[in-house]
């Protein structure tokens, strides 16, 4: 029922949150307050470390995206305060449609009020507002100067935005502080946006060079742990693009700023891609940017910005040959640099090629015990579709020899399964892993991956043969765990274990490293009291 009504349920807030940030989301229901229900949207507040908004877009037949203005939220993250919100629609699915309905008979109400002011009461609304919204009333400031052709003021104003000195207080901008510049900064590209929408554009070019050169020399002393002045400078830089679009300036000014901001030693924030200038560059533009970025890239062949300028402009002038000779210059240890050539191919329709660079990064990366897992997952996909299963299967398993790790494992009993043939991969896959855990004795995991991956196989059997000795801590009360029903007595033995193991470091008190003892049912305990010396239970801290 609640996806039919808001287009998501608790199936896909778990998704998109992931298992841990969906179980930490729980513990915020009671956070939550201010929830507004819009036709295509949600809002809400989260009281957690600090107060953070959050915003729900509901997607129809899409689904459900989030957004929140926490650190983990604004890295694009649906973080557990989306959980949260997300959870709290659900638990009021049945009073959205009646929410909905409230809220556009507001917006109709708010527009059939605001008709029917006069002029002279909508004058008054409007200077009450600035009165009391100082960013409000700056961005009509800017609109008005603009509107009476005062770009002198304009000017100023975008500078003034974008100068870090007012929030530089020890010479730098603290981290208390950067979001305060960064709200000035994002004014200052929304003033730019407005700019340009009433016919200012090539003001708002040459404004936006000057906003983006502050940035770059202020972007080193700033704390922007939150990337909030990351995110506006870009917003910045979107505005610098849009105007370009619009006045279209001389290509051989624009190609040699661009050549000298991307190639600018300082910060790459704001992050320039002139593959999006390839339009108003054209092609004597892009022309004029090869020669100094190929100059560059001679001084200076392993440089970043040299290689990132000179691969753009060899896309965006549409040679794939050319782009793949230069990455082939550059092949990196992981296969990264050989799957990127793949997809390029690939994306040109040469799929065999393509297919043959990422057999070739395999092979010329197969001595490396880490490599680009999306290499790995390229060819196999690649194999899978085209009938190649055994091949498929002998590439996770050469992973698996040299990784011999619990996710190399999956990926094995993954293809293998599909091709019919685990039975024996898994036999020599568990011999190698005992191998490990006979010579490692705990093997470079922690506890050895064999334990995990019978563990994971569902052979409890077999893990209880293999952990004496053998398992860590985590695997003991996991295999525990798992364990409750079928080998009750043997899983009150590990969980007891434990519990005296995590009282040694103070002699009273359970450390927090393993709470898997208050897991334990207390009628499982009940049938061993008589039997066994048993220790107190607590409702709160369970096993004392």
């Amino acid at each position: 029922m609640a996806p039919k009504v808001v287009g998501f349920g608790e199936d896909d807030l778990r998704a998109l949150a992931g298992t841990r940030s969906f179980e930490r989301g729980l513990g915020y229901l009671d956070a939550v307050s201010g929830l507004e229900v819009g036709e295509a949207s949600v809002t809400a507040v989260v009281h957690g470390t600090d107060v953070y908004e959050v915003e729900l877009t509901l997607g129809g037949d899409e689904g459900v995206s989030g957004w929140c203005d926490c650190p983990y939220g604004q890295e694009g993250n649906f973080c557990k305060h989306c959980v949260a919100v997300g959870l709290t629609v659900l638990r009021r699915v049945k009073t959205i449609p009646s929410q909905r309905a409230a809220a556009r008979a507001r917006a109709s109400g708010l527009e059939t009020w605001l008709s029917a002011l006069s002029r002279d009461e909508l004058l008054a609304l409007v200077r009450e507002q600035i009165a009391e919204d100082r960013e409000l009333r700056r961005r009509l400031e800017l609109r008005a100067a603009a509107a009476r052709r005062d770009l002198g003021t304009v000017r100023d104003r975008i500078v003034a935005l974008t100068d870090p000195r007012p929030f530089a207080r020890y010479g730098y901008i603290e981290y208390a502080d950067a979001c305060g510049y960064a709200r000035h900064v994002a004014e200052a590209a929304s003033a730019l946006r407005a700019l340009t929408a009433d016919g200012y554009a090539a003001q708002a070019v040459g404004l936006a060079e000057e906003a983006i050169r502050v940035l770059r020399e202020a972007y080193g002393e700033i704390d922007d742990s939150d990337g909030v002045v990351g995110e506006a400078a870009a917003a910045v830089a979107e505005a610098h693009l849009v105007a370009c679009g619009v006045a279209r300036p001389d290509p051989a000014r624009l190609a040699d700023w661009l050549v000298d901001a991307v190639l600018d030693d300082g910060n790459d924030v704001p992050d320039l891609d002139p593959l999006d200038y390839a339009d108003v560059l054209g092609p004597s533009g892009l022309a004029r940017t090869r020669q100094p970025a190929s100059e560059a890239l001679g001084r200076r062949p392993s440089g970043w910005a040299e290689r990132y300028l000179m691969e753009r402009l060899v896309k965006a002038e549409g040679d794939v040959d050319a782009l793949v000779a230069l990455h082939a210059q550059d092949l990196g240890p992981t296969g990264a640099t050989h799957l990127l050539i793949a997809e390029e191919l690939e994306s040109a329709g040469r799929a065999d090629e393509a297919l043959a660079w990422a057999e070739r990064g395999l092979r010329e990366c197969a001595a490396q015990t880490h490599i680009d897992g999306r290499l790995v997952d390229y060819v196999c996909a690649r194999y899978a579709r085209t009938g190649r299963a055994a091949d498929a299967v002998a590439v996770r398993r050469d992973r698996f020899r040299l990784e011999r790790s619990l996710a190399a494992y999956r990926q094995l009993r993954a293809v293998a399964g599909a091709a019919d043939c685990w039975e024996g991969e898994r036999a020599a896959a568990l011999a190698a892993l005992e191998e490990d855990a006979r010579r490692e004795r705990g093997g470079r995991y922690g506890g050895p991956v064999l334990i995990d991956a019978l563990l994971d196989d569902g052979d409890l059997d077999s893990a209880w043969r293999e952990a004496a000795g053998h398992a860590d801590d985590r695997q003991w009360a996991q295999l525990a765990d798992l364990s409750r029903e079928t080998r009750p007595a043997e899983a009150l033995g590990v969980y007891l274990r434990l519990i005296e193991r995590s009282k040694e470091p103070t002699g009273t008190v359970l450390t927090s490293t393993w709470r898997g003892c208050s897991r334990l049912p207390v009628t499982a305990i009940a049938r061993w009291g008589p039997r066994t010396r048993s220790p107190s239970f607590s409702p709160t801290c369970g096993w004392n």
